[in-house]
């Protein structure tokens, strides 16, 4: 095991930094939002719901202050899922933004191959909610959030500036629910979506 590791050192080592202080790294790409399952707790109503997976395209750039250590923000398309409630499939959806500042740690940046980690806050919008499959004439607030983020993700070489890049998330997302009811009937507290969610990506990118 310990040959097969070093192997996999040498052969992306490279002579030269990749990435030094001052450098920014730009990255295109998709990435999945795959929220934790059972999202709702502390409901007063005995109800299974689930948001789904959502798809976007999403966007980071990387500063760095040193050859190791950097300063991420990732940007993204909306994403939109649906929300379901078991034994009445698809009764809404939801759209939400995740913007993230992250503290990175970058690995061997003499390498063609470089892992990194990073921790960081994560801010999440959360809009157009909709929830008329369920309750006619309903809306659905769910208030914004603010949490921690958790990533890991390699970058590989496949030009002089160019490389792709694979990264996964974890990011704690926690939102207050209500519905409010039509034609005056008031405020239904649903408790706390717990959505949690892994996040993967795979991008393209480019340093300047």
């Amino acid at each position: 095991m310990k040959k097969v590791i070093l192997a996999f050192v040498l052969l992306g080592w490279s002579a030269n930094v990749f990435a030094e202080a001052g450098d920014w790294l730009f990255r295109i790409g998709g990435s999945i939002v795959a929220p934790k399952s059972d999202n709702l707790s502390n409901r007063p109503l005995e109800l299974d719901v689930e948001v789904d997976d959502g798809y976007s395209l999403t966007f980071t750039g990387t500063y760095f202050f040193t050859n190791n250590w950097a300063v991420e923000v990732l940007a993204a398309y909306p994403f939109q899922h649906d929300i379901e409630v078991d034994g009445a499939g698809t009764v809404g959806e939801a759209t939400h933004l995740p913007p993230t500042v992250s503290a990175q740690y970058h690995f061997m940046p003499g390498n063609n191959i470089r892992p990194y980690v990073g921790l960081g806050v994560n801010y999440t919008f959360l809009f157009d909610e909709d929830i008329d499959g369920l309750i006619p004439g309903a809306d659905l607030e769910l208030d914004n959030s603010v949490g921690l983020a958790a990533q890991v993700g390699v970058d590989f070489d496949i030009g002089e500036n160019m490389f792709l890049n694979v990264d996964v998330r974890y990011i704690d997302i926690d939102s207050d629910a209500e519905v409010r009811l039509p034609d005056g009937g008031g405020k239904l507290d649903l408790g706390t979506v717990e959505i949690d969610p892994i996040v993967a990506g795979v991008h393209v990118g480019w340093r300047f």
